[in-house]
């Protein structure tokens, strides 16, 4: 989570939130944020009964209503905290809001503090708990099927070695890493419903009339689960995507002009982030047992335990690991 997060806050503000050399101020707040992002994710996930009877809204039973506003407004002073730093420190580094703000100047009606601050809260969402989650099922995956970590050791270890770390030029040679990806975002899509679909105007669509104003949520997990699309869809089988016509089928970031923009950056950081342990750790299991693969409820897909391994340096001579 706090690789994740720091490369977002890199991309957004230009700032690092865990090392050895960020403020101690800085890991308090990034922590305060991340608390925030898990209960916001995970009453976003939590029925209300104000959602089918909208007069129930008024008495907010579960104090949802309440919840959700105090998160908002925590969210809120933490954004705008991060655009005046950036406005005070005036700097030109080619960040997010950097950028936003150079818009803000000629452009205030477009791009006032509001609208950069749902930017930023978009790009912080998608970007930190995903990718955190994904990272973790495929290590889970890997320690079950030990054959395919071997194989994945035997792909970096052939292209990249064993005298320096991986990096992200590395990442196109390594097509077996990037198949582990695509088999664990399939098997557990961080996002199993895509977000929100409204119909603009009345349609058809595989026989199923949607008049106008209808909203459709996609089920990816059903489809990525659907054995007439997939042979043995619940086999962890990262060969799959071998095939062309298989690997066509895979939905994760979903389709066309609301496809998720962030999916290059995705499979960067979390094989990036993959093939470093991989490279540099050997990995074993806390007993005999397979890793329970079972998932938690909510709008995305985490692991019901936390995974809880083993692992010890792998190289030798060692690799200094930065």
């Amino acid at each position: 989570m706090e690789t994740s997060f720091n490369t977002m806050m890199m991309i957004v503000s230009g700032k690092r939130f865990y090392g050895d050399d960020c403020d101690v101020s800085d890991v308090e707040k990034a922590k305060e944020f991340r608390d925030i992002l898990r209960e916001m994710v995970a009453l976003a996930g939590v029925n209300n009964r104000g959602d089918f009877l909208s007069f129930m809204r008024w008495f907010d039973f579960d104090n949802l209503e309440k919840r959700l506003k105090n998160i908002g407004k925590r969210i809120d002073a933490f954004l705008q905290s991060l655009i005046d730093e950036s406005r005070i420190a005036n700097k030109s580094d080619n960040t997010m809001i950097n950028q936003l703000l150079l818009q803000q100047r000629s452009q205030p009606q477009q791009y006032t503090d509001q609208i950069i601050k749902g930017l930023c809260m978009s790009m912080l969402l998608a970007g930190t708990d995903t990718s955190a989650l994904t990272l973790e099922w495929a290590m889970a995956n890997l320690l079950n099927h030990p054959e395919v970590m071997k194989e994945a050791k035997k792909e970096i270890d052939s292209h990249v070695g064993s005298d320096r770390l991986v990096d992200e030029s590395d990442m196109s040679k390594l097509s077996y890493l990037q198949n582990i990806f695509h088999e664990t975002i399939r098997l557990h899509p961080a996002a199993p419903l895509w977000s929100p679909h409204l119909a603009s105007e009345d349609c058809s669509i595989g026989g199923y009339n949607l008049p106008k104003g209808t909203i459709l949520l996609v089920n990816a997990w059903a489809i990525h689960h659907d054995p007439e699309l997939w042979s043995e869809p619940t086999q962890f089988k990262p060969e799959r995507f071998e095939k062309e016509s298989e690997a066509s089928s895979l939905l994760s970031f979903g389709l066309g002009r609301r496809a998720c923009p962030g999916s290059n950056l995705a499979q960067r950081t979390v094989g990036l982030s993959l093939a470093l342990l991989i490279q540099c750790f050997e990995w074993k299991r806390i007993g005999k047992e397979q890793v329970d693969m079972s998932e938690a409820k909510g709008i995305t897909i985490s692991r019901k335990n936390p995974l809880e391994v083993m692992c010890k340096a792998r190289q030798s001579p060692p690799i200094s690991v930065i």
